[in-house]
């Protein structure tokens, strides 16, 4: 008996220094959440087979804004790899399809026939609804919802075209949540690092990442880690949410998945200084890791 508790005290001895960390980080992250007025769930894994090194409210459901604009480019690549030549195909754009927060489409003339591989550029990169709204279109729900459980997204659902009022008086929203959305990155940066097909061929993976990597707003994750880092990340935005889901340092020796989601948060100013605080936690925890 003396003999096993000698085992069992030494045993959590050798443990204690990284049990305690993650105990100290993950108390860190709750007290920024509980500090924060509304909601907030985050969600950070490295590329090691083994569960999050951070998680908050990880499960809960969240408006995904245009963070699910990153699902609707791999359904688009997915596509491709059945149907090549998918990502060619012309879809036609008419101004009566232009809605709000469409800076890209406002500029394209009326009939304008658009490639699906054009559409997915603006879609990402400064988030063009009517781009998004033109692929949800030709692609259908049911296609994107079906590539989000061939992710193992169980709690996420495209319900509803971007600024679809009616839709969202009857509470149809988008939603998912920052393990599911962090499932999806983890895919594709494994996909892309080890060349490996995970839910899309390695190539498809680099090429998503490609263009998360031109994203143009960086006031979320991005604008909280080190000059220089490279983030392929999305943001997204509706009344009461701030998202930001992120592969930080895709290419480098210790690349990271950040998803951080929010709801209620009406404060913008204090939504942002959570996810910049929860961002600077995460990227420290990382770094003294790999030091």
């Amino acid at each position: 008996m003396k003999r096993l508790a000698f085992l069992q005290s030494y045993g959590a001895g050798i443990l204690a220094p990284a049990a305690i960390a993650q105990t100290s980080l993950q108390a860190r992250i709750a007290a920024v959440a509980r500090a924060m007025p509304g909601n907030i769930g985050i969600y950070a894994r490295t590329m090691a087979n083994r569960g999050p090194f951070v998680a908050y409210a990880a499960r809960e459901r969240f408006p995904t804004a245009s963070t699910i604009k990153v699902l609707i480019m791999a359904t688009a690549f997915r596509a491709e790899e059945l149907r090549p030549g998918a990502l060619d195909a012309r879809v036609v754009f008419r101004h009566a399809d232009l809605i709000g927060g469409s800076d890209y489409m406002d500029s394209v003339p009326d009939g304008t026939r658009l490639s699906v591989r054009e559409l997915m550029h603006p879609m990402i990169t400064v988030s063009d609804n009517t781009a998004a709204n033109l692929l949800i279109e030709h692609f259908g729900f049911q296609a994107i919802n079906a590539m989000a459980r061939r992710a193992g997204m169980t709690r996420t659902t495209l319900a509803r075209r971007f600024l679809d009022f009616t839709a969202i008086v009857h509470h149809n929203d988008n939603v998912s949540t920052p393990a599911d959305m962090a499932r999806l990155l983890f895919l594709l940066e494994r996909g892309a690092r080890e060349g490996i097909p995970t839910i899309l061929l390695p190539r498809h993976c680099r090429a998503a990442i490609a263009i998360m990597l031109k994203q143009t707003d960086r006031d979320g994750i991005p604008a909280a880690l080190p000059g220089g880092t490279r983030v392929a990340n999305k943001t997204g935005e509706v009344e009461g949410t701030r998202d930001d889901i992120a592969i930080v340092d895709p290419f480098g020796d210790a690349p990271f998945v950040l998803t951080i989601m929010t709801s209620d948060a009406y404060d913008y100013a204090a939504a942002y200084r959570a996810i910049h605080t929860m961002t600077r936690l995460a990227y420290a925890a990382v770094a003294g890791a790999s030091a």
